[in-house]
């Protein structure tokens, strides 16, 4: 058995240069760990293979205006974070998506991310069942905050769920291995780039699920 790429979608969250790039303000806090994972690459290769086997590909970035009215008077935990680093204000090189990972033709951008979650204040629920999707490959930023919380809320919507193991990254490589290693395989199928890619091929045996997969 293989996963079927026409009801598979890699949903990439916030592949952002604030995070990804030299000069971004949230880029040294993620840099070590990016740089031991590979991560970036990574994800390069598995976006570029899963289009062509003609899976669904979906870029998650959050942006605020100028000011970040939408979190409020007096935000707190990650959000502060974001507003005191001044970090993803639209129409800013910071929250651009970085060179490696630029949306290709026939790619899908999710508008309105605005918190952790990836379905939260988006339409990214309804691409996906319009699109006929079962499966959902994650990754991006960050691995223990967006990146799981994303993948927690699809598992809980019924859809089989695959994290991309050295395609996500931290701010510590101790939250990089908690996360990974103790609450990924609670709520997904954690798997690194190159077995989501031969499973979605068909070069390997498919993981637990049988749903979403091809004969």
């Amino acid at each position: 058995m293989k996963l079927d790429p026409k009801k598979t979608a890699v949903v990439m969250i916030e592949f952002q240069n604030d995070f990804t790039t030299e000069g971004g303000t949230l880029h040294g806090a993620v840099k070590e760990v990016m740089e031991s994972s590979n991560m970036l690459e990574h994800a390069q290769e598995t976006v570029a293979q899963a289009r062509e086997l003609g899976a669904t590909i979906i870029h998650a970035p959050i942006t605020f205006a100028e000011g970040y009215p939408e979190l409020g008077a007096f935000p707190y935990g990650i959000l502060k974070g974001v507003v005191d680093t001044s970090s993803f204000r639209k129409g800013t090189w910071g929250a651009d998506f970085a060179d490696e990972m630029q949306p290709q033709e026939g790619d899908l951008v999710v508008e309105g991310k605005r918190g952790l979650c990836a379905f939260s204040s988006t339409n990214l629920d309804f691409i996906l069942r319009g699109r006929g999707i079962e499966n959902v490959a994650l990754g991006g930023f960050l691995t223990n905050c967006c990146v799981e919380s994303s993948m927690r809320t699809a598992y809980e919507k019924g859809f089989n769920v695959f994290t991309l193991t050295d395609c996500v990254a931290a701010t510590s490589e101790e939250e990089q291995r908690v996360a990974i290693e103790k609450d990924y395989p609670m709520f997904s199928h954690p798997v690194d780039h190159n077995e989501f890619l031969n499973t979605l091929s068909g070069e390997t045996e498919a993981a637990d699920s049988s749903r979403g997969y091809a004969d």
